[in-house]
């Protein structure tokens, strides 16, 4: 493979979409990131609002728990309203990518025996192939991971042009 193979992608903001945003990752309370903090702020909250519906029967001695489980509720609060603004902003980057994507002329990769090169409206990032550390490809999508982050969608190329790129980073990635 000395020769550069070159796959022009079709990007479609949509097929883009359906992989980032796939089991509600686009969700800022039901994404995997904040669902286990949303249902544990949401228990917590019950309990807390049970407890002060029967403030009156605790005694001064019992009267802590309310104090202590008002505490955890603020705690669980504060993590879930960080993961939501991780989330948030998470969400953002990749709406501002799937803009770029949607209005771009150009979107290739090249590659050859030493290098990977994804060209977007003439902004390159070139890679060597020792760069990366990890791909994955399922029947939607490849991924890339290393020194440069890439997900392909297998809609936005033809399946000969699939079939290749993942032969090449079976061959050229290091599992």
């Amino acid at each position: 493979m000395n020769e550069e193979k070159i796959i022009v992608l079709k990007p479609r903001k949509n097929d883009f979409e359906e992989i980032y945003f796939s089991e509600n990752q686009g969700s800022l309370f039901f994404s995997s990131t904040t669902r286990g903090k949303t249902i544990t702020t949401i228990v917590v909250g019950l309990i807390l609002l049970i407890l002060f519906l029967f403030k009156d029967d605790f005694t001064k001695e019992k009267f802590g728990i309310l104090y202590f489980v008002s505490f955890l509720f603020l705690l669980c609060a504060v993590f879930l309203s960080v993961s939501i603004n991780k989330v948030s902003r998470w969400k953002k980057q990749v709406n501002s990518y799937l803009n770029k994507l949607e209005n771009c002329n150009i979107y290739e990769i090249r590659f050859d025996q030493n290098f990977f090169t994804v060209n977007i409206d003439g902004e390159k990032e070139t890679s060597e192939w020792k760069d990366f550390e990890y791909f994955d490809s399922t029947e939607k999508y490849i991924a890339l991971e290393g020194k440069h982050n890439y997900m392909f969608p297998k809609k936005s190329m033809n399946e000969k042009d699939y079939s290749l790129l993942k032969q090449t980073l079976k061959k050229n990635i290091k599992e």
